[in-house]
């Protein structure tokens, strides 16, 4: 409470020429700062994290039958099956593994038919 009123104290009181600040212009300055904020925080996090989505999801929509793939927890595998929401990725000559299309991450190489 002290170090307020310290500040408040050292704070001028009014413009240049001893006259009241004018609080419009105040309020504009306060306005103006809080637009740069918001701007400063879309270009630097919300865009960055839209445009990865939009990525992973035409990466999502691209896969196709034979792919060779990587998912999440860093399995190898190919593309057997297909549906909406899952993937069944050959990992070996008799394993099978099922997994969400969402754990997919990248695809090695594209299987040229």
């Amino acid at each position: 409470m002290i170090l307020l009123n310290a500040i408040m104290l050292m704070a001028p009181s009014g413009g240049a020429n001893g006259q009241a600040a004018d609080p419009i212009q105040s309020l504009i300055t306060t306005l103006v700062m809080f637009g740069a904020v918001i701007g400063i925080m879309y270009f630097m996090m919300i865009r960055p994290q839209q445009k990865r989505a939009k990525e992973a999801k035409l990466l999502l929509e691209s896969m196709t039958k034979g792919d060779k793939v990587v998912t999440s927890s860093g399995i190898h595998g190919s593309i057997v099956e297909m549906d909406e929401k899952t993937v069944t990725l050959q990992v070996s000559d008799n394993a099978r593994i099922k997994f969400e299309k969402v754990a997919i991450v990248s695809i090695l190489n594209k299987n040229n038919k």
